[in-house]
């Protein structure tokens, strides 16, 4: 076969050192009787590794040469190959316990978690290399400019770990920025204390929409001063100074009415 060639509208940028390979490897720790799924596979950097410690793989993906590439090197005894988006795809239908695997192609990456979040009942847990902007956003705390609706929607659905970073160098082709490897562990379903979820979404966006803006101003068709002082929150303050359980509480009596 010829050389595959980047397609830069999937986003693909190849993991290539057999180093960063064997972390991710050792931080998923695959056991033979995990239900794992990897989004992306590309070359098969990650997936060949993951092969020689599991019976069976899924992966997700989504390039027809890259597919026709992947069913030459692995049964499909072994390897089943779901070929489609990944924005798309059903991860329910592969049965609970999932464990999630992936190197995500960065220009889906935000919309592509927010993708998995809805469906994390089903998942045991989550190990993806992401743009390192991306994950500081994910892990942020209140109060700094890396902190929004991405911040407070994941870590609300999830307990999060930046475990390292990757050069550039370590991809085929270079992308222009730092990687790093993040961990998600869904949080159990008693802990979410929103009485809507949709809600606490609507609110979050509308929070961040104009995250210069005060409180008062961004929820103002929603939020009255009554409601302020009863939740004892300051609506001069900005979006970014509120923690995920400010923004639950604030659902919740939305929620209540």
């Amino acid at each position: 076969m010829k050389p595959h060639v980047a397609r830069k509208r999937f986003g693909q940028n190849f993991l290539v050192s057999q180093g960063v390979v064997a972390k991710i490897v050792e931080a998923i720790r695959p056991q033979a009787d995990d239900r794992v799924v990897e989004i992306g596979p590309g070359l098969g950097a990650l997936t060949e590794p993951l092969l020689a410690r599991l019976p069976h793989l899924h992966v997700v993906e989504i390039d027809r040469d890259l597919i026709a590439r992947l069913r030459a090197r692995f049964p499909p005894e072994r390897l089943a190959i779901h070929e489609g988006d990944a924005l798309q795809f059903d991860f329910a239908s592969l049965g609970p316990g999932l464990r999630v695997v992936g190197n995500l192609p960065y220009n889906i990456s935000t919309p592509l978690l927010f993708h998995l979040a809805a469906r994390a009942d089903g998942v045991r847990d989550m190990h993806f290399m992401l743009q390192r902007e991306v994950v500081e956003r994910m892990v942020a705390a209140p109060g700094g400019a890396e902190y929004g609706r991405l911040s407070v929607m994941l870590q609300y659905r999830f307990e999060m770990e930046r475990l390292f970073l990757v050069p550039p160098g370590a991809f085929n082709p270079a992308p222009k920025v730092e990687s790093a490897v993040v961990r998600m562990m869904p949080r159990p379903r008693e802990a979410l204390a929103a009485n809507d979820e949709a809600l606490l979404e609507e609110v979050v966006k509308s929070a961040f929409a104009q995250r210069r803006k005060m409180l008062r101003n961004t929820l103002r068709d929603r939020m009255h001063e009554e409601d302020w002082t009863a939740l004892g929150i300051d609506p001069m303050r900005r979006a970014e100074e509120l923690a995920v359980g400010d923004y639950v509480r604030i659902a919740n009596r939305l929620a209540s009415r």
